[in-house]
């Protein structure tokens, strides 16, 4: 009874996250037609149960990667979650992505460390004033290349030695250069993502509203929290 009430509870904060908008039929990719519940206003309804359902199986996986202290890619560049993708992940010591996806950060990870590097050396010798050195021109060039670096690479750092574990991803369709660079490179991907995206490719799709910022957090806290469940497992399993 405790279990139902349970899922019951979690299906009702899905619902008023508006977790189960999606977008109208035509838009409407055919992976994921078994998520649909109906239509209202021209416009597709999703099936919360069901979604919950691919909502645990994504908890238990990034359970088990906080547990094994797994790093987690958080990607998100819409308008509408970028800053939850960003503090999120800040706030789990994980490396995200909150901009543009820069084109080979996973498979062409070799030239992106070299760009990583770039950042913690100039901003290095800038905190120690190093950069005096320089002319009132050139330090503020170096200042335009920290600040270009940081826009594109400042999320990395805590991937610098080595690939992420995994993604978590909000809008496979949006992010589709990131995703696909993750599936060459074998490393799962966790999404939410509407109705009008291609579910086939991903190990553990969340079928949700990916649009409106409530549906983003809510979806985005849950992952983070699970996380933190598995990190508080492995701190039990060592002591």
């Amino acid at each position: 009874m405790t279990a139902v009430k349970d899922k019951n509870k979690q299906i009702e904060r899905m619902f008023h996250a508006g977790a189960h908008f999606g977008y109208s039929k035509s838009r409407r990719h055919p992976s994921v037609s078994e998520f649909i519940f109906g239509t209202k206003n021209r416009v597709e309804i999703l099936d919360l149960e069901k979604t919950n359902e691919l909502l645990q199986e994504a908890k238990a996986f990034v359970e088990k990667l906080g547990q094994e202290k797994k790093t987690l890619l958080f990607v998100g560049s819409k308008n509408e979650g970028r800053d939850v993708i960003k503090n999120t992940a800040i706030s789990l010591d994980m490396p995200y992505v909150s901009g543009r996806w820069i084109g080979g950060t996973i498979t062409n990870f070799p030239q992106i460390k070299k760009r990583i590097e770039r950042l913690e050396e100039l901003s290095e010798q800038r905190e120690k004033g190093e950069l005096s050195k320089y002319t009132k021109k050139e330090r503020l060039l170096i200042d335009r290349e920290i600040e270009k670096l940081e826009t594109n690479f400042l999320g990395l750092l805590p991937i610098k030695e080595k690939l992420p574990d995994a993604l978590f991803v909000v809008d496979v369709k949006h992010e589709n250069i990131a995703v696909t660079e993750a599936r060459k490179a074998g490393i799962p991907v966790v999404s939410v993502s509407n109705s009008d995206c291609d579910m086939t490719g991903v190990n553990y799709p969340i079928v949700a509203n990916d649009a409106t910022l409530g549906s983003i957090k809510f979806f985005t806290d849950e992952i983070a929290e699970a996380y933190r469940e598995g990190l508080k497992k492995e701190e039990v399993t060592k002591s």
